[in-house]
C-alpha cells in the first residue's frame, strides 16, 4: 500500500515521518514544495502535482490549516477530485467545521473517493512520538482499512460514527483545551496579584487534583515567558470560532472565544496558545 501525504506543516511532517519509519511507502505533495525536503531525506518521494500523487497512491492523507485550504485541496482547480480518485481512500486530518467534512464526503462520493474525517488531539510533541488521539467519522468499513495506519500515528483512533463526527469531537476537545489554558493563565495571574510566585503556584498545581500533562508541559514556557508555537494561538481562535458557529454558546465557551479573539487581534496568533497568559496579563487590572 502506498500512502500520499498532502500538507507538510508542523504536524504533517512528523506524522508522515512516523509512517515512513514504520515501513510504509510515502509520496508527498505540498503547496510550498521546499517543505518536503525533510521527508524526502527520509525516503519519501515528492510528486510534482496532486494528480501524480493520486495516480501513485492508494490512500491519501490531508492535513492543512483550515476549511478554505482543505476545500481548495479537494475541490479547487486541479484539486484531488479532478484526478482519477475512484476506489481510493482519503483521510482528512485537518481541524475544520463538521459541515465542511460532510461537504467533502459528499463531493468525494460523487467522484468515487471514499472519505474519512480524522482530526487529531495533540500538538507537535505527541505527533513526533505517535501519541495523538485520532477521532474518526465516516463509513466503518473505511475506518477498518485506515486503522492500521492510524495506529502508527497515535495512541488511540476512535471511531465515532458518520461523516462529521470526527470533526465534531475535535471541536469539543479543543473547546476544553482552550478553556483549560485560559483557566491556568487566570489562576497564575490571580495568584501573582496576591503575592504568590508563579513557580511556586505551578508546583502547587503539580501536586493537586487538577494537575495535567498539559500544565506540566507548559510550565517551562510560562516561567520563561517564551511561547514558541506547539499549537498556535491563531488555530485555537479558529477552532473556538468554529465551535461557536456549530452552535456552542455556553458561558465558558463564549468567554474563551472572545478572549482568544482579542489575543489574536493583539498580534499573538503566531505564538503558542499559552501566550493567552501574555494577553490576560495586560488585560487584567489586578495583575502585577
Amino acid at each position: 500500500m502506498i500512502i500520499g501525504w498532502i500538507g507538510l506543516g508542523n504536524m504533517g511532517v512528523p506524522m508522515a515521518s512516523n509512517l515512513l519509519s514504520t515501513g510504509y511507502a510515502v509520496r508527498v505533495w505540498n503547496r510550498s514544495p521546499e517543505k518536503a525536503a525533510p521527508l524526502v531525506a527520509l525516503g519519501a518521494k515528492q510528486t510534482e502535482s496532486l494528480a501524480q500523487l493520486v495516480d501513485e497512491c492508494d490512500v491519501l492523507f490531508t492535513m492543512v490549516s483550515d476549511d478554505e485550504a482543505v476545500k481548495a485541496i479537494y475541490t479547487g482547480t486541479d484539486g484531488l477530485l479532478s484526478a482519477r480518485v475512484s476506489g481510493k481512500l482519503a483521510i482528512d486530518m485537518s481541524t475544520i467545521a463538521p459541515e465542511t467534512s460532510r461537504f467533502l464526503a459528499e463531493q468525494s462520493k460523487k467522484a468515487g473517493l471514499r472519505f474519512l474525517d480524522a482530526p487529531v488531539s495533540g500538538s507537535v510533541g505527541p505527533a513526533k512520538e505517535a501519541q495523538l488521539v485520532i477521532m474518526v467519522g465516516g463509513e466503518k468499513a473505511d475506518y477498518d482499512v485506515a486503522k492500521p495506519m492510524l495506529d502508527k500515528l497515535g495512541k488511540a483512533a476512535v471511531y465515532l460514527g458518520s461523516h462529521g463526527a470526527g470533526t465534531s469531537a475535535k471541536l469539543a476537545i479543543n473547546l476544553l483545551l482552550g478553556i483549560t489554558v485560559q483557566g491556568v493563565a487566570e489562576t497564575l495571574l490571580f495568584a501573582r496579584s496576591l503575592g504568590i510566585d508563579t513557580e511556586q503556584m505551578l508546583e502547587i498545581i503539580s501536586q493537586s487534583a487538577v494537575e495535567t500533562p498539559l500544565i506540566r508541559g507548559k510550565a517551562a514556557s510560562i516561567l520563561a515567558d517564551d511561547f514558541p508555537a506547539a499549537f498556535a494561538l491563531k488555530h485555537m481562535a479558529k477552532d473556538l470560532r468554529l465551535a461557536r458557529e456549530a452552535g456552542v454558546a455556553t458561558p465558558l465557551a463564549e468567554s474563551a472565544q472572545a478572549t482568544y479573539r482579542h489575543a489574536l487581534e493583539e498580534g499573538l496568533g503566531e505564538l503558542d496558545l499559552m501566550a493567552i497568559l501574555r494577553h490576560l496579563k495586560g488585560a487584567t487590572p489586578t495583575s502585577k
